[in-house]
């Protein structure tokens, strides 16, 4: 089997198992590009990139252009003569020039069942949408986002009560199986993807903070996709108002849609039963119960330690500031 140069482009926490996997296949990893070093928001220190610590580990030279596609960072690519390029939640669009210098072809490692929830935002959306099921694909890459051929997939079921960064995290690691056959099939010249069928196309938008608003005028089940799917950006947050009080910020974390529990005639937000252990909490259909509660400012906890701290009425609501 021809020995690949392989090239890795991937700077979340998403693309880590890909790349690590990279390093168990006969072929050899001669770079990494990902995104410039940040620093933390009130941190004067850089936060740690865990792509670049396992190239450092393993000896791989290191890229951060701030831009990979200005002719400095295209000709440094050329230079490293890879045959393929891997991607992975890297961070900045690939410019057409850029995809023709892998001398074999430039895969993506996405977290969706594509054609669905091409995009910026695959897992959320999935979950928002309330899919009950998504995998993760290997595709080749064309200028078109998301919309080069079906190279592997692996499929997975949405755990009832999984949030986005969990099933990230699950199908991060459900691809490491799938790259090196994907690798074996473009060394020995026998990559046959699957074409997309262009008609089951969906998108999935960039999140904006904005969309972790929680809409309690939703249906139940609605409104726990919502808040799975929000998690752990922008993360679901409400307003709690209590008579007197100005409204609370609070993240809401986990619910559970309780069907057997009656909304009556109260409005969307509004509390339906209240005690010591119990929040429930009316939708636009049905009720929820809140399992998990953040106040700003404070740690998560259950509902029990948050109602010792700030007792809830029916005659309180949770909604927009």
């Amino acid at each position: 089997m021809t020995r690949l140069k392989l090239v890795m482009m991937g700077t979340g926490d998403f693309a880590v198992p890909s790349f690590g996997a990279l390093y168990q296949t006969p072929h050899e990893v001669v770079g990494l590009y990902t995104q410039p070093d940040r620093t933390g928001r009130g941190h004067h220190q850089s936060l740690q990139n865990p792509m670049k610590v396992l190239a450092l580990q393993q000896g791989t030279p290191v890229f951060q252009p701030d831009n990979v596609n200005t002719p400095e960072a295209l000709a440094t690519l050329r230079g490293l003569n890879a045959d393929v390029l891997v991607v992975a939640a890297y961070g900045q669009i690939l410019s057409p020039e850029l995809l023709s210098i892998p001398r074999l072809a430039a895969i993506n490692v996405h977290a969706s069942l594509l054609p669905k929830y091409r995009g910026a935002s695959p897992v959320a959306t999935a979950i928002l949408n309330g899919e009950t099921e998504s995998g993760v694909c290997i595709i080749q890459i064309l200028p078109r986002l998301d919309a080069g051929p079906i190279l592997a997939v692996a499929r997975t079921p949405i755990g009832a009560q999984e949030t986005a960064g969990e099933l990230e995290d699950r199908l991060a690691h459900l691809a490491v199986g799938l790259i090196p056959g994907v690798l074996d099939q473009i060394a020995a010249g026998q990559m046959n993807g699957l074409p997309q069928t262009e008609s089951l196309v969906t998108r999935a938008r960039k999140l904006t903070k904005a969309m972790g608003e929680i809409d309690w005028s939703r249906s139940a089940t609605q409104v726990d996709c919502q808040i799975r799917a929000m998690q752990p950006w922008p993360n679901p947050y409400s307003f709690l108002h209590i008579a007197g009080k100005p409204p609370q910020r609070v993240l809401v974390l986990a619910v559970q849609p309780r069907p057997d529990e009656p909304a009556g005639e109260a409005a969307p937000g509004t509390p339906v039963l209240v005690d010591k252990e119990r929040l429930v909490v009316a939708t636009g259909q049905g009720v929820v119960e809140i399992l998990k509660i953040q106040p700003d400012g404070k740690r998560p906890m259950t509902v029990a330690e948050f109602l010792r701290g700030r007792p809830v009425t029916k005659q309180d609501r949770f909604g927009p500031a």
